[in-house]
């Protein structure tokens, strides 16, 4: 069993316009504060069960809240829960696709809709990051927050 420090897993951590994780941000929640969108990085993936969450406390009006892996070789595998906010609040789960590297929020079909939006992830092996849980709110047509874009 993995033994946890409190205080830490329990820190609130600004992402401002870019964070880039490390280590010891592990177990701790990052927000999405900014208007002009924030860009999460996490570390390289190595497999040591390591999690990591990111959280929207502002609603971006320009850009987007990306959270990204840290190269162009590791992935997210998981789902993702939308809700449909502005007319049904229908459910939907998209599913990273096998290149899926960044998830993007942004600010209409794929989230940054509804304060609280929140993506929790664990690093489960070399190269791979596991989506714990997670949901967006979408405005329109909710379509999936995952692409290949890190290179």
């Amino acid at each position: 069993m993995r033994v946890v420090d409190l205080a830490r897993q329990n820190s609130l951590i600004p992402a401002g316009s870019a964070r880039t994780l490390t280590k010891g941000d592990a177990f701790k929640t990052v927000l999405f504060d900014t208007v002009t969108g924030s860009t999460v990085t996490l570390p390289a993936a190595t497999g040591t069960g390591d999690e990591y969450e990111v959280c929207t406390s502002v609603l971006a009006t320009s850009n987007s809240h990306k959270l990204q892996v840290a190269n162009a070789t590791d992935v997210f595998r998981g789902v993702l829960a939308s809700v449909d906010t502005d007319t049904s609040d229908a459910v939907a789960f998209f599913a990273a696709a096998t290149a899926s590297d960044t998830i993007t929020f942004n600010r209409t079909t794929t989230g940054s809709v509804s304060i609280g939006e929140r993506v929790r992830v664990k690093d489960v092996k070399a190269g791979f990051w596991a989506i714990i849980d997670g949901w967006y709110g979408a405005t329109g047509a909710p379509a999936t927050p995952f692409s290949a874009a890190v290179s």
